[in-house]
């Protein structure tokens, strides 16, 4: 069977969870790849993607290193698979390019704990204050915001900050609650939002794991529920303190392949798991929580990816004024030295 008669005979479904039908085999790898040749297309996925998404992309990293990726790529089309507040980022740092997401119902529980209204609100308590969104926010917040950051920043964008000036930090309070421990800053006030499954990551969890592995080093996203906790059992000596490492995503990469541990527990989205282990294979890495998987980030299917090929859908658009105003937030946040490895 050709190429072309395998994509004509192909059934995608469309369902509450996402488009489903297509298995991910060596034809369906042919045919994606075929498909974005002739598009002129270069495909982005996240680390919390299914694992054979990252196979497939020409790129796999955080949200914000991929979003530079799509400015400086020489095709005119961008597959972003990842969720829609990514692809939108895109979009802003790439706004003559068409941007895609394979699945435009992808969302984000993180950056949907936020509106453009209830910032203005919170604005309008706080007229002096100082705004600083996390990158996984909707185009709408980031253009209402000073200075975007990303978890490997947001320490040093905070820090850049007038120390007699008030800052509104959005939307994750737990990276808000690492921020403000770290820099010892009263003025922070913290936006109560939260990643369902970064904060489904509790602290019970991770103590129990490092009591059973106790040689393990220990990797948590910020955005974890237990981030504090890690802090605690370091801090108490019930693990050593070089062992637990507070880390975004790409240090995670990194610091796989540096690492003199034999087993890394991990504290973040369970995709993750696939990239650590592909930079370090000699490495045991074992999630925290094996049940810390996004929904939103799974609808990105190799269904869905084979109809945002054939279709070209979902196309992201946004407002020009709306990109202009955010494309300043993360300018101001690279211009202060530390562009940071995305979330």
């Amino acid at each position: 069977m050709t190429t072309t008669e395998w994509a004509g005979t192909a059934a995608i479904v469309d369902g509450p969870g996402g488009y489903s039908g297509i298995e991910a085999t060596p034809e369906w790898a042919d045919e994606v790849r075929r498909l974005a040749r002739e598009q002129n297309a270069t495909l982005l996925a996240h680390n919390y993607q299914l694992p054979a998404i990252q196979d497939i992309a020409d790129h796999v990293g955080d949200s914000l290193a991929l979003s530079r990726i799509a400015a400086e790529a020489e095709e005119s089309t961008i597959v972003f698979c990842g969720v829609h507040f990514m692809a939108e980022t895109a979009k802003i740092l790439s706004p003559d390019k068409t941007v895609l997401i394979p699945d435009e119902r992808a969302g984000c529980s993180l950056a949907d704990s936020i509106n453009a209204d209830q910032l203005r609100e919170w604005k309008a308590d706080h007229p002096d204050a100082v705004v600083v969104s996390y990158v996984n926010t909707t185009a709408e917040v980031k253009g209402l915001t000073d200075i975007c950051c990303t978890s490997s920043n947001a320490v040093d964008v905070v820090a850049s900050i007038d120390p007699d000036r008030e800052v509104l930090f959005l939307p994750d309070q737990f990276l808000g609650a690492h921020v403000k421990r770290v820099t010892g800053r009263d003025n922070i006030h913290i936006w109560a939002g939260e990643c369902h499954v970064h904060a489904g990551i509790n602290g019970d969890e991770l103590a129990a794991q490092a009591r059973s592995h106790p040689d393990a080093d220990l990797f948590v996203h910020p955005e974890c529920g237990c981030a504090t906790s890690a802090l605690y059992l370091a801090g108490e000596g019930f693990v050593p303190d070089d062992k637990v490492k507070i880390l975004s995503t790409g240090g995670m990469i990194d610091a796989a392949r540096a690492t003199g541990a034999k087993q890394v527990l991990v504290a973040t989205e369970v995709g993750m798991l696939h990239q650590l282990r592909k930079a370090a294979p000699g490495i045991d890495f074992q999630p925290v929580n094996d049940r810390a998987s996004c929904p939103y980030m799974k609808m990105i299917t190799p269904a869905a990816l084979l109809r945002c090929l054939r279709e070209r859908k979902d196309e992201v658009h946004v407002d020009p004024q709306v990109a202009e105003r955010a494309r300043l937030s993360v300018q101001r946040m690279i211009s202060i030295g530390n562009p940071g490895s995305g979330e």
